[in-house]
């Protein structure tokens, strides 16, 4: 037996272990690498090597030590990604490298029981099964998912319009099983499998630069703006403790100082951005927070603002009710140019930890409303996460989706690439004004047309010309039916493969 590489060693040799335990070390160290710096090629390189070391070690002690390297990976990557503190981040950081693990296992165990293509086909079922399964978990969503390491390479990135992430992960980790099938046997019998992996990446590849190079260059546009809070206006902790409900007494007069000029600030950049022509303004999540007694006040001050500039005012704002459990509303709030509220929706997919504790959980449906500029659909932050939820855009016929979203550092980048697929996934382009992140413009085919960054630098604001009107996609119309047969194949092939003697 081969050994992949090149490296002409045969099984058994002492060499042959070392190559082994490289391949095994050096695919954790890059698989933890990527997530905090979404370097696209190291990922596809990272799954061949570890699936060759699962494959070229016993099962017991093979499976046994890509465990342990793979959660170390985790440990190390995801280091100011989890928001989780102490013990428990070592939890869940335990099983999600298990739901990983049982990807290898199922194909160490299973997959030398099979030939041909269906062998390859055991490892990229299992993840992207298990990925599929693991995102309807509100504690994880499809965060954590390989798909989202290739999202700048838009040409791979719109067979997400057909099969939404899950292509992508499909992709990826059947190219790793492949690579590892050839090395294991001459290529007379690894050619077919090889082949038929091969040209499936290729036709997808075609079809993908096919799609940008059709995409409509000549769409009507519509000036938008997202406007931001002040940096320096309140201390670190402030507008947590306020978001809980935890402010002493006598810091109560300071902090509603504080937001009144915080609403005086947004209401200013709004007029400003109204003034140059915009039509819809948005803010970022919770980039307003207020007092529930302060609430109406403001909320005539804002209705006149948009009535007074003729705009679409998209609000993210926190209201916080003292006394109340829990405490706080995180809303997006829509007023038209007619100064009417036309919807108020509460984040419905809080992140699991301290946001899910102090805030009230909205509705499942995402809203939608008819506008003079077509129909605008809205989400917040976390609720993009899940992609049947800002689905139900495509199929309300929404032809913008606007997401406030409020990150931190470690995060930023990431999530700002996740909410660019969701607008390819429902050709539908995506507005995204973002407080400690990266605020952003996406066509329905998933192009940034501006971006700004909270962290750097300069503007963090953004103003964009952005088409109206979403596209056909199979996505937005069948949902994840490849994710459910990709589940279903599994199963079947499990079956068949201890059925045999």
């Amino acid at each position: 037996m081969i050994l992949p590489l090149g490296f002409g060693i045969r099984q058994g040799d002492q060499m042959t272990g070392w190559i082994t335990i490289g391949s095994l070390a050096t695919g954790a160290v890059l698989f933890g690498v990527v997530q905090h710096v979404a370097i696209a090629p190291l990922m596809w390189v990272s799954l061949a090597l570890l699936v060759h070391a699962s494959r070229m070690t016993a099962a017991g002690t093979g499976l046994s030590l890509l465990y342990v390297a793979l959660y170390t990976a985790m440990v190390i990557g995801n280091r100011g990604i989890i928001p989780v503190p102490g013990a428990a981040y070592y939890a869940v950081n335990a099983a999600m490298t298990l739901t990983m693990w049982l990807a290898f296992a199922a194909d160490r165990l299973a997959g030398p029981r099979l030939t041909g293509v269906t062998a390859t086909l055991v490892f990229p079922l299992a993840w992207t099964a298990i990925e599929f399964l693991r995102s309807h978990s509100a504690a994880v969503s499809t965060w954590g998912s390989i798909a989202y390491t290739q999202a700048n390479h838009l040409t791979l990135m719109q067979v997400a319009s057909v099969t939404g992430i899950w292509g992508v992960t499909f992709l990826m980790t059947w190219s790793a099983s492949s690579i590892q099938f050839a090395a294991q046997r001459p290529w007379v019998d690894a050619r077919v499998p090889v082949l038929v992996c091969a040209s499936v990446v290729v036709a997808v590849l075609i079809g993908g630069a096919a799609r940008l190079a059709l995409a409509a260059t000549d769409r009507p546009t519509i000036r938008m703006a997202t406007v931001n809070r002040p940096v320096d206006l309140f201390a670190p902790g402030e507008l947590s403790r306020l978001a809980s409900d935890t402010l002493r007494p006598d810091e109560r007069p300071v902090i509603s100082a504080k937001l009144a000029r915080l609403q005086d600030e947004m209401l200013s950049q709004t007029e400003r951005e109204a003034r140059a022509g915009a039509q819809v303004v948005a803010w970022p999540e919770v980039s307003v927070a207020i007092f529930a007694a302060d609430e109406p006040a403001f909320l005539q001050r804002a209705q006149a603002v948009a009535a007074a500039g003729r705009i679409h005012l998209a609000m993210g704002m926190n209201t916080v009710h003292p006394g109340e459990k829990p405490p706080s509303e995180n809303k997006l709030v829509l007023i038209d140019p007619e100064g009417r509220v036309v919807t108020a929706y509460e984040k419905s997919h809080p992140v699991v930890g301290w946001e899910a504790s102090v805030i009230r959980i909205g509705a499942p449906d995402l809203p939608t409303v008819d506008t003079s500029i077509g129909r605008i659909a809205g989400a917040i932050c976390n609720d993009a996460s899940f992609p049947p939820f800002t689905r139900q855009a495509a199929l309300k016929g929404a032809d913008l989706l606007i997401e406030p979203a409020n990150d931190w550092r470690e995060i930023a980048a990431r999530h700002f690439q996740m909410d660019g697929i969701r607008a390819i996934e429902n050709g539908m382009p995506l507005l995204r004004p973002a407080s400690s992140g990266m605020s952003g413009a996406f066509d329905p085919w998933g192009r940034v047309l501006a971006k700004a960054d909270f962290f750097a630098a300069g503007e963090r604001s953004i103003t964009v010309q952005m088409p109206m009107g979403r596209i056909w996609t199979l996505y937005a119309q069948i949902g994840d039916v490849f994710a459910w047969l990709c589940t279903a194949t599994l199963t079947a092939i499990l079956l068949m493969a201890y059925m045999k003697k």
